[in-house]
């Protein structure tokens, strides 16, 4: 077998392997828990159903347990897997100090119709603002909360749905072109990315006071991507890295707490 030969099949095997990628890519980021979530464990902490209507004719449904007076309302985006009943252990600690919570629903998840995708998610939240404005929670009192993936969605309302009070970003991304080229070196994503939440080139354009939350102990998103996002943005931000903290267990580090200081603070 000549060395010619061996290239070829080199060559061939790795533009299989760059095929199987792009067109399984949605696969690989999106984690959907086709369940829907408790009900019951939703009403019993005062959270009650919200319908949202997207402008592609999706009808899905957030959860939301209103604001004390003078309280702002945190719409939660969640990160790529599961559904958004699982974050209501996340939201409680905050919603027990009278915030507002909303936990924004998503296509493809939790038995909502559709499949995800960038463009469809941002549809989805465009449609539970407007859900939440159609009940009288204005823009300027909702804080944008997005958790992991959720960041690139709450960072793009925060550019394109603006003002609002805030921009709460827990373990976010540069990019996920970005955060996939560090992962699989061997792939050009810059240009096989279909699902980019360029998060990194739409911060500076965001208006609102930012919090940036990340663990140093990151291994599925390294803090260092969290640290340049708040290079980048704009006065006034703050940004909170615990040393001990990973992905998934931010929640035992009382971040809520963090978040609550900031709210509490502008």
């Amino acid at each position: 077998m000549t060395l010619l030969t061996i290239a070829g099949w080199i060559l061939g095997a790795w533009l299989l392997l760059l095929g199987l990628m792009f067109f399984g890519q949605r696969g690989l980021l999106y984690h959907p828990d086709p369940r829907p979530p408790d009900a019951l464990e939703l009403r019993q902490a005062d959270f009650r159903p919200l319908a949202v209507r997207t402008t592609d004719g999706l009808g899905l449904e957030a959860w939301h347990r209103p604001a004390q007076p003078g309280r702002a309302t945190l719409v939660l985006f969640q990160g790529n897997a599961g559904n958004l009943g699982d974050r209501i252990h996340l939201a409680m600690p905050l919603a027990l100090r009278g915030y507002g919570i909303v936990l924004a629903p998503y296509r493809g998840y939790g038995g909502a119709p559709g499949k995800p995708t960038e463009e469809g998610l941002f549809r989805d939240a465009r449609a539970t603002l407007e859900a939440l404005e159609a009940i009288g929670v204005s823009r300027d009192r909702i804080v944008l909360w997005g958790e992991s993936l959720g960041g690139g969605i709450a960072t793009w309302v925060a550019t394109e749905l603006k003002p609002v009070r805030a921009l709460v970003l827990q373990a976010p991304f540069t990019s996920v072109w970005q955060r996939a080229g560090e992962i699989y070196p061997f792939v050009p994503a810059r240009w096989l990315v279909l699902d980019r939440f360029d998060n990194l080139s739409r911060i500076a354009a965001v208006g609102a006071p930012l919090l940036i939350i990340h663990g140093e102990a990151d291994g599925v998103i390294p803090a260092s991507h969290g640290r340049r996002l708040l290079e980048a943005a704009r006065e006034p931000k703050k940004g909170v890295f615990i040393p001990q903290a990973d992905h998934n267990d931010l929640r035992a580090f009382a971040i809520t707490d963090r978040i609550a200081e900031f709210l509490e603070g502008l």
